[in-house]
């Protein structure tokens, strides 16, 4: 058989094809010049079916080819949020996925709604606010109001500055804390999917 149709098939979207070649048992680990196998070319189209069709037949789902992208990696880059969602899916029930990185990530809050939390007790490490513009007064012992704006960041940490690590105000980080901060502050780093749709929807309202 000759294995390099199956590339050619899937680059031409011919599903009945794809499909008749995987039932004569096309080697689904091939690779072509660019070290990429059938299934890095079908998450680049974005055809879910084709992309399903290839992991039920067992294609591996974290082959790479020169570039080091993997089929999700290639399906996220394109664009392509279906695709994305059902590899990310299958990466993450296989077990093998590599926890990414965690994002630089901040939300503003007012200070007001992060005192409800009961062992919210705030504090001031490496604090740098700036000097009163007119009386040059130090206000690093300033108080801050319900009103005054705070921000949270991916390890939690709360901070009076956008800079994870100044002027902190609260990073006693505990799993009550995360989940207040999860289920009351419906807070959430952003993943490749969010940003992905969010991208999506910047494009639409431009």
């Amino acid at each position: 058989m000759d294995n390099a149709r199956i590339i050619e098939s899937i680059k031409a979207g011919d599903l009945a094809a794809i499909e008749a070649l995987i039932a004569a048992g096309a080697d689904l680990h091939q690779r072509d010049e660019h070290g990429w196998t059938p299934l890095n070319w079908a998450a680049g189209t974005g055809n879910t079916t084709m992309v399903r069709a290839l992991v039920e037949a067992g294609a591996d789902p974290f082959a790479v080819g020169r570039d080091q992208r993997t089929p999700y990696m290639i399906a996220l880059a394109a664009g392509h949020i279906d695709v994305v969602r059902y590899l990310k899916a299958i990466e993450e029930k296989s077990g093998k996925a590599v926890a990414p990185e965690p994002r630089k990530y901040c939300k503003a809050y007012h200070l007001g709604v992060l005192r409800n939390f009961p062992g919210f007790t705030e504090e001031r490490k490496n604090w740098k606010r700036p000097k009163d513009p007119v009386d040059g007064d130090d206000r690093n012992h300033e108080l801050l109001s319900d009103n005054d704006v705070v921000f949270i960041h991916e390890d939690f940490t709360v901070t009076q500055a956008m800079w994870r690590g100044e002027n902190i105000v609260f990073d006693s980080i505990t799993p009550e804390w995360e989940q207040f901060c999860r289920a009351q502050l419906k807070f959430k780093v952003p993943d490749d999917i969010d940003l992905m749709m969010a991208a999506k929807m910047d494009g639409k309202n431009s």
